[in-house]
Formats: C-alpha cells, structure tokens, sequence
C-alpha cells in the first residue's frame, strides 16, 4: 500500500471514535442551542490559531513547506462564524478548554518535525474536507446557517474541487521519503492527534450537560 493508504487504515478506528463521540451526536441530532454549538467553534478556533501559526511558520522548510496551504487558514472563517453566534462580543465569551491547550501544546510541540506538523494538519484538515462537508450541511438545516457567518468554517472556495485537492494531498504524502520507522511514527501521531480531539469534545459534553 502507500503510505496514505496505509496511514489511512492505520487510523480509521481512531477516526471513527472520533466522529463517534457523543458532543457531535447531540449536535447532529439538532438538541444542543445555537451557543451550545458556538462552544465547539470557540475551540476550533484556537486550535486553528496554533495549527496555522505552525504552518505560517514552516513556509519555508523543505519537508513541511509542502503541507502548508494558505487558502486553508480558518481564522477569518472562525472569526465570521463567532461573530454570527455570540456577536460583536465574543472574544469576552470564548476560551480554550483545558483539553484544547494540551492539543494547542502537543502541535507547538512536534511543530519543528516535519512529521508532526504533517500529522495533525492531516487529522484536521483531510477531516474538513470530507466529513465536515456532511457536518455543515446538517448544521445549515439545524440552525439555519448561510454561507457569511456560522458555518464558514466549512467552506473552502479557495481549495476549489475538494476531491481533486484530496488526491493531491495524499499524493504529497506518498512522495514522502520516510522510511518504516520514520511512517510508523507520524502514524502515531496521528492516533495521539485523533485522541486530543477527541478529548476536546469529549470536554464540550461535559460543559454543555454542566450548564443545562
């Protein structure tokens, strides 16, 4: 196999119990409010912030340069959304989870590996380009969302077609030249990014229930 292919089936467990987790099952199933869904936002967008900190950072590296795409960059995206949520307002309503700084410090940790960097753009981005596609449909019928505020996040006009952009993708990761110590590496860390993720829902449950 390639080593997209490979990372691919090495990971898919951890990818699905990603997407299964229980925040995104009240979210999808239409019963958190309109700010409850804000709070996954929020996260999103610090988690951005580190993610395409990191890649403004690599530009230039010979290795992680070929992974940094700036017609992803979600910060202005994020910032549209919050505002159509909370406001004008919202930087006072909004901070990251404990979970959230322990990905934000996983990312500011492996950035200067090539490997890393690679890893937890490829667990959230590839992410948004394929189920988040189905996410922002859901939450356009839910909360009646348009394309301007609240869910801009999931509209990548820049990349163009999202299925040739993909191929493109795991073509870069094919091009790679790791050998199977150096792919079983970024493959655990991508399972290690899948977790923190996880764990960042995980926590969002846990503050919706607390306030309801």
């Amino acid at each position: 196999m390639t080593f997209s292919e490979t990372l691919r089936a090495a990971t898919w467990s951890d990818h699905e119990s990603a997407e299964g987790e229980s925040y995104l099952k009240e979210l999808m199933s239409g019963r958190l409010s309109a700010e409850e869904y804000g709070e996954m936002v929020a996260q999103h967008y610090f988690c951005y912030l580190a993610l395409d900190g990191a890649a403004k950072r690599l530009a230039g590296d010979p290795v992680s340069g070929g992974f940094v795409f700036p017609e992803l960059y979600r910060e202005e995206a994020l910032v549209r959304d919050l505002e159509t949520i909370y406001g004008s307002g919202w930087r006072e309503r909004v901070s990251p989870s404990k979970s959230t700084r322990t990905l934000m410090a996983r990312i500011e940790q492996v950035a200067d590996w090539p490997g890393g960097y690679i890893a937890h753009h490829y667990t959230r981005y590839m992410g948004d380009l394929s189920g988040g596609q189905f996410i922002r449909m859901e939450l356009q019928k839910i909360y009646g969302y348009q394309k301007g505020g609240g869910v801009d996040f999931y509209f990548f006009d820049e990349v163009g077609s999202l299925p040739r952009f993909k191929n493109e993708y795991r073509a870069r990761l094919d091009a790679l030249d790791l050998d199977e110590a150096a792919q079983q590496r970024v493959i655990r860390e991508v399972k290690l990014a899948y977790q923190l993720n996880t764990e960042v829902l995980t926590e969002l449950l846990h503050t919706v229930r607390a306030a309801a």
